[in-house]
């Protein structure tokens, strides 16, 4: 995958993400600025931090319980340490931090 396949893969990630925390009932806020997208757990305050690192074609998820790098691998993002899809490690993670039941169908 190419630098501009890769940015355009991002862009799509980030807007499905932001568009499941609108469609949820969960109270979480999202900021997008320069690639990184910053998900902000109201009850607590904690954050979820996603940003694209096209030098590695990596998907880096920053949270509480620690750092998590995604591979693209046959059309999924997959965690290299816990090998969850993108969509559940991101559940996973905002359910540990008192965000809910957020469901991303990424």
């Amino acid at each position: 995958m190419n630098e501009m396949e890769f940015n355009n893969h991002c862009d799509e990630i980030m807007l499905a993400i932001e568009e499941a925390v609108d469609s949820s009932p969960e109270d979480i806020d999202y900021e997008t600025s320069a690639g990184v997208l910053t998900l902000t757990i109201e009850i607590n305050g904690s954050k979820v931090i996603v940003s694209r690192q096209p030098t590695q074609a990596q998907i880096w998820i920053a949270a509480k319980s620690g750092g998590y790098y995604c591979n693209h691998v046959s059309g999924s993002w997959i965690c290299t340490t816990t090998s969850e899809t993108l969509g559940l490690l991101l559940h996973r993670v905002c359910f540990e931090q008192h965000g809910g039941e957020i469901v991303f169908d990424i």
